[in-house]
């Protein structure tokens, strides 16, 4: 069940972090609304997540995949460079996560 409710906070943080985008420094109502419950839902789940996973891997995936997320949603959608750096950095974020999962954390 941690790792559901895992999920669902990263995808409320990449929800919230991508209607950051568009809501003009808070001054449009609609993706405004949209960021600020994405993220009291985040740390809602990551905090219930916290009951049954430790602190350390939760963390880890929770802002690893995250920031993967994150950093394709802007080059597939938004316009941002792609270049072998992104992409080598997205590769070790999401390496570094399976690795902690397989055996560094335990």
């Amino acid at each position: 069940m941690g790792y559901l409710l895992l999920t669902g906070a990263i995808a409320a943080e990449v929800a919230g972090t991508t209607a950051m985008k568009y809501n003009a420094g808070f001054t449009r109502l609609g993706p405004s609304l949209v960021t600020v419950v994405g993220y009291l839902v985040a740390f809602y789940l990551l905090a219930r997540t916290l009951k049954t996973v430790e602190m350390g891997t939760a963390y880890a995936i929770w802002a690893g995949i995250g920031t993967a997320a994150i950093a394709s949603i802007g080059m597939a959608f938004l316009g941002e460079a792609v270049n072998a750096a992104k992409l080598a950095g997205i590769v070790l974020v999401i390496a570094g996560v399976v690795l902690l999962n397989t055996g560094g954390a335990h």
